[in-house]
């Protein structure tokens, strides 16, 4: 309790310096936090897959589709469970700002292989029997006040024209890092659509959804799949969801690795700044150490102060930067929801955050020490006044 005061007293004897340590190590730690944590949200979707899911799409590219024929023969395919379907939409809400995902799918298939999309019975009812239903995420509702039973309008993109929907359920995620922000129709509404309007476009799949009996068997009953449409017209790509979504990632990989670069280069920064606190720190207590010198006091009970009052300084930033990180992140994932819809400070971020701070002050103070401990006690009374 004694050194823990003498080191606050040590630290805050220069109350505008020790401040502005702390307050740069505060912004350090939450701007590390945030970036973290963007590079998380960045695999938000990946870290969601589940392993007992395959995602089979043309094999060229997701803008090529494949026949809705497709379907029954990858029913036959040893180890599938379940199948469905799903098309990328596309559509626009009132303006281009107002970005969300939109899919075209079969409902009733497809809130079956994704139980973490949790809608009321009556929900789910409604959705069914009416052809121009939709459904949407909690937060998507929230973000544009929808309510059950009101009208939406959709400016279609890959599929022009007005498209009119009437919202019939809300959604919640089964847990916290479901994506809450997505919007669902029937799949049938678009295709009976097309077969009027463009006719060769008609009865077309984005992609087919494969639910596996074995989790195990994913590798096995990929092969299987794609050889069954091996040399055809649509050849098929089937992966795992997870694969499927780190295609997405593969390409802004530069980005998700300039973020991390630049998190880290924040805490290099920040070890300067706190090593040139210190090295002032201890230049002038160097009198100081030479009395401590002759009263006795050993090298390590200097080496304590010095590293104590760096890990003091460090550590109360880390805490500052901590507590800041969580209103700020729920404030930036609520303005950029439309991107990240699972914006959660991770706990992995928040041991890296301590870890990171115990280095900086480690390492900060060890020039110091040295300089500290080495200094005889002659040359050091010698600078007293």
């Amino acid at each position: 309790m004694f050194l823990l005061k003498l080191l606050t007293r040590n630290a805050l004897r220069h109350h505008l310096r020790t401040g502005l340590t702390i307050l740069g190590i505060t912004i350090a730690i939450l701007a590390f936090g945030l970036l973290r944590t963007v590079v998380s949200a960045w695999y938000a979707g990946v870290n969601a897959s589940s392993a007992a899911r395959l995602i089979s799409r043309n094999a060229i590219s997701l803008t090529f589709s494949l026949p809705l024929s497709y379907l029954e023969r990858i029913r036959q395919v040893e180890g599938v469970k379940s199948v469905s379907y799903a098309n990328w939409f596309g559509g626009i809400y009132i303006t281009e700002k107002n970005f969300f995902p939109n899919f075209a799918v079969e409902p009733k298939s497809y809130f079956e292989l994704y139980p973490e999309f949790v809608l009321a019975p009556e929900d789910k009812r409604a959705f069914l029997a009416d052809r121009k239903g939709c459904v949407v995420g909690r937060r998507l509702a929230e973000r544009f006040g929808w309510k059950v039973g009101d009208n939406i309008t959709l400016k279609g993109t890959i599929f022009p024209g007005t498209w009119e929907f009437v919202l019939r359920g809300i959604y919640r995620g089964a847990e916290k890092s479901t994506d809450e922000n997505q919007f669902f129709f029937q799949w049938d509404y678009l295709n009976e659509t097309l077969k009027k309007t463009a006719a060769r476009r008609a009865d077309q799949l984005g992609v087919i959804i494969l639910g596996l009996k074995n989790p195990q068997t994913a590798a096995e009953t990929s092969l299987a799949v794609d050889a069954r449409f091996r040399n055809s017209l649509a050849e098929t790509l089937t992966e795992t969801e997870k694969a499927f979504q780190l295609s997405f990632v593969s390409m802004t990989e530069a980005i998700v690795v300039a973020i991390r670069i630049v998190s880290y280069v924040v805490i290099v920064i920040i070890m300067a700044v706190v090593a040139n606190t210190m090295a002032m720190t201890a230049r002038e207590r160097i009198g100081e150490y030479a009395i401590f010198k002759a009263l006795g006091f050993r090298g390590y009970y200097i080496a304590g102060m010095v590293f104590g009052e760096s890990l003091f300084i460090a550590m109360t930033g880390c805490a500052a930067g901590i507590v800041l990180t969580f209103p700020v992140a729920a404030r930036f994932g609520k303005v950029m929801g439309a991107f990240f819809p699972v914006f959660q400070v991770e706990r992995s971020t928040l041991y890296l955050d301590v870890v990171f701070c115990l280095v900086v002050g480690l390492v900060a103070a060890v020039f110091p020490t040295w300089r500290a401990v080495r200094i005889g006690i002659a040359d050091g009374l010698r600078r007293i006044g």
